[in-house]
């Protein structure tokens, strides 16, 4: 078994590719349950994001699961699958750790180094597991991945390369207006990337916070934690005229805020849009209007790449290579462990069926010496197996294409069937 990934994000397709495919919480559950309908797949989870979508699979093979996983992806796009097939990337078994290591760390981001990613891959390792489509191989990989994020954070000082899309969108909104406090704000949407937008809004000391949503009950509650008014989703168009910023940031699939509605609702005054939604909330050509500017994720992604690499990545990449080194040692290591099992079960059995024969042969035998030939014959065959079950341990983590799990299997002859078991059971 191995772990695929079949995604698409940020840096492999521009946003008006991403929004083709992207999925709300819903569609996101259900392409993980059509990828577990798969025929070679045995586990499965999806990583949403605004920017990102990555379907996560323990494998039986790799060519057949590659190529169903991609049509799953692709199934909610218009265009042709030729079109859509060169912003798909894929990587398999070790490289499929590394990559969803350094998404959890941050590194991948497009803001490098926000921590909003970890809530994000926890939530894709919680919903797979109610699905009951997450099993031991990757819930071991995900629990590890939020291990390293966590390190990341702790230990290093990545946090300062980039705290989140909302902080980095609010800076180039600040410009835009001449100030950055004092804003009068609009945020629709209720969901977590609502919830950070009214957080770092009310921290940057903004003078109001109106949210809007279609659920005015959550509304209700992201307003109250911040001193701030709900209002429903059709009182939007009433609200901009009085606005500084508008935050977009919903589920909908749909233009949420198109230019008719803009032109008839606001002021003359300089408004700036921040729409984080994938797919967009706001049309494209809002940004045209006089007086407005548009932030999306277009902007952002353009921007941060102008921005470089920071400092503090380096410790962050070096956590992460300490954390995959020893997480893929341990998976070599486990991955012999049922062979190695399955070998001291067929030795022992010999032991037996042997010390048996002997009791037959020899009835007169006394206890203290039959006591004393079982105790030979047993460390005689531990001693025989312990350096090639060491070695065969030490050698799984060694580079190159031999399974020596497999060849110690053919060399003593073990039964496929006890080898699966012990698999099984070890839930490795």
């Amino acid at each position: 078994m191995s772990v695929l990934v079949v995604g698409m994000s940020h840096k492999s397709a521009p946003v008006a590719v991403l929004e083709q495919v992207a999925r709300d919480s819903e569609g996101a559950l259900k392409l993980i349950r059509d990828v577990f309908d798969i025929e070679h797949v045995v586990e499965a989870t999806v990583l949403s994001t605004c920017n990102r979508i990555e379907v996560f699979a323990e494998v039986d093979r790799f060519h057949g699961s590659v190529e169903a996983i991609s049509r799953l992806i692709l199934s909610s796009s218009s265009d042709a699958d030729d079109l859509l097939v060169p912003h798909l990337y894929v990587h398999y078994d070790d490289a499929a750790v590394s990559h969803l290591f350094h998404v959890a760390s941050g590194l991948d981001s497009m803001v490098v180094g926000e921590s909003q990613i970890l809530g994000q891959a926890r939530e894709a390792l919680r919903v797979g597991q109610e699905a009951a489509t997450v099993g031991p191989a990757l819930n071991s990989l995900f629990q590890q991945a939020l291990r390293v994020g966590k390190r990341a954070h702790a230990e290093t000082d990545i946090d300062r390369a980039g705290p989140s899309l909302v902080a980095s969108a609010l800076e180039e909104a600040s410009a835009h207006l001449g100030r950055s406090t004092g804003l009068r704000a609009l945020v629709v949407g209720a969901g977590s990337m609502a919830s950070l937008s009214v957080a770092t809004l009310a921290r940057n000391g903004a003078a109001s916070i109106v949210v809007a949503n279609r659920t005015p009950r959550k509304a209700e509650r992201l307003a109250e934690q911040y001193a701030g008014r709900a209002v429903s989703l059709d009182a939007v168009p009433a609200e901009l005229g009085g606005i500084d910023v508008l935050i977009s940031c919903t589920g909908a699939t749909g233009v949420v805020l198109d230019v008719d509605t803009l032109r008839a609702a606001r002021a003359s005054d300089p408004l700036v849009i921040i729409d984080l939604a994938l797919p967009r909330d706001v049309a494209p050509e809002v940004g045209d209007e006089p007086g407005v500017k548009l932030i999306n994720l277009e902007v952002l992604a353009a921007d941060l790449d102008r921005n470089g690499e920071r400092a503090e990545v380096a410790g962050v990449r070096t956590i992460v290579a300490e954390e995959l080194s020893a997480f893929l040692s341990a998976r070599r290591s486990a991955s012999v462990t049922p062979t190695v099992v399955a070998l001291r079960t067929m030795a022992t059995g010999v032991v037996d069926a042997e010390l048996e024969r002997l009791s037959g042969r020899l009835p007169g035998l006394d206890d203290a010496a039959r006591a004393e030939i079982e105790q030979a014959v047993r460390r005689v065959a531990d001693k025989l197996l312990h350096q090639p079950t060491v070695r065969v341990k030490e050698l799984a983590n060694e580079t190159g294409a031999v399974s020596y799990a497999t060849a110690l299997a053919e060399l003593f002859a073990l039964d496929p069937d006890a080898v699966e078991a012990v698999t099984r059971v070890d839930g490795v």
